[in-house]
């Protein structure tokens, strides 16, 4: 089955520019356009959609509001948010991804990194490199002020699949993980997953939030 996008963006050049691109590559088929927040959750909830490309500055409705609804709509729940940024300057990308956003692309992003980035998403798997990730939690949780216990829901893991959960958040990927715990890809990808479930986490990204919210990671590790 192809990937369902749905592009969000007020600049109507930069929608059919990704369109174009998109629509050219075999597997992922364009379902629509939205030009602000409004029209984006109006138009997910009424056709059939796996990945939203969504602009964060819009006039009306803005990407994370957007965002915020759309993942928190649970008829909504295989719906996956794509967030486009200018990356370096916008300060928002942290607060996306704790609206639900699942990862980010900035606006100078090579044609071939965008197409790569929609399948990465759609797939369910980490977007960006786990340090990248990582820092961003980092800088927006580090007004809060320390969790000095585990949180409850962490309770749920074994000590395998916490090892796991903090290794991916201070920026291990999946090779990396097997590699320092003796174990095969395949098994350190079995637990990252399983940690996802039982955290009720949309992807890994969201995993290493619920790491540093629950303290079993600490911004300054």
């Amino acid at each position: 089955m192809s990937i369902r996008v749905l592009l969000v963006d007020d600049q109507a050049l930069l929608r059919g520019t990704f369109r174009i691109l998109l629509e050219a590559t075999p597997g992922i088929e364009v379902v629509g356009e939205a030009c602000d927040g409004s029209d984006a959750v109006d138009q997910v909830r009424s056709r059939p959609t796996d990945v939203v490309v969504m602009d964060i500055r819009m006039p009306g409705l803005d990407g994370i509001e957007a965002t915020r609804i759309i993942t928190g709509d649970k008829a909504l729940a295989g719906v996956k948010v794509l967030i486009l940024t200018t990356f370096e300057t916008d300060e928002h990308v942290a607060e996306a991804l704790q609206a639900g956003a699942s990862g980010f692309v900035g606006k100078g992003i090579h044609p071939q990194e965008l197409i790569d980035a929609v399948r990465t998403i759609a797939a369910g798997d980490a977007l960006l490199s786990p340090a990248a990730t990582r820092s961003l939690i980092q800088r927006f949780l580090a007004g809060r002020p320390p969790v000095r216990h585990a949180a409850p829901m962490l309770e749920s893991l074994t000590g395998r699949e916490r090892e796991v959960v903090m290794l991916a958040a201070m920026g291990l990927s999946n090779d990396e993980i097997a590699d320092r715990l003796g174990i095969s890809v395949l098994t350190a990808k079995t637990h990252v997953n399983r940690a996802m479930v039982k955290l009720g986490a949309r992807d890994r990204a969201h995993l290493v939030i619920a790491a540093y919210e629950g303290g079993l990671v600490r911004p300054s590790q």
